[in-house]
């Protein structure tokens, strides 16, 4: 992999209604042009988690466009083509995915569903930006790694670690 070159990252969770969605806001705005942020679940749930449409509103992301879609027009051979492809909710992670044209590297990156916290609006507003946080850090530590210099399997290896929480500043 080129390290002039812009990685596609894929975000997968099974309702594409929260945590995918910050994934792919946060990567697209702090990818500082190396990274591009798509995002899809097996089973979209149609709409944005309204917590996280608006705490990525009160943070500046630009929210008009995002929905909630499908990871089928990600499979087509006329998509765009993926370098990495990161399940970030426990259900996609047991999913058969489709195949991914050009074999992108994959690792399952588990968050907390902001679509279960309880409590008020306040506490569940917060549980969402809690849950953004840990994102931003994952994807910040992500961000640093030496892509380039890396051999696929070290890559690979490497990522699963940051999925376990025992590497790359998770």
């Amino acid at each position: 992999m080129a390290e002039d070159r812009i990685y596609n990252v894929l975000f997968l969770c099974t309702h594409n209604s929260a945590r995918s969605v910050m994934a792919e806001c946060i990567l697209n705005r702090r990818g500082e042009g190396r990274f591009r942020g798509f995002s899809a679940g097996s089973q979209p749930s149609g709409h944005i988690n309204p917590y996280v449409r608006d705490l990525l509103e009160r943070l500046g992301f630009p929210t008009a466009d995002l929905r909630s879609k499908t990871w089928d027009g990600f499979a087509k051979p006329d998509a765009p083509r993926m370098d990495f492809v990161f399940t970030v909710c426990d259900n996609a992670a047991g999913e058969v995915c489709p195949v991914w044209p050009g074999h992108p590297a994959t690792a399952h990156w588990g968050f907390p569903d902001p679509s279960s916290a309880q409590g008020s609006d306040a506490e569940r507003a917060a549980f969402t930006a809690d849950v953004f946080r840990q994102i931003e850090r994952r994807l910040q530590a992500f961000m640093s790694l030496p892509i380039a210099s890396l051999d696929r399997l070290t890559l690979k290896r490497t990522l699963d670690e940051m999925g376990r929480g025992t590497g790359g500043g998770a």
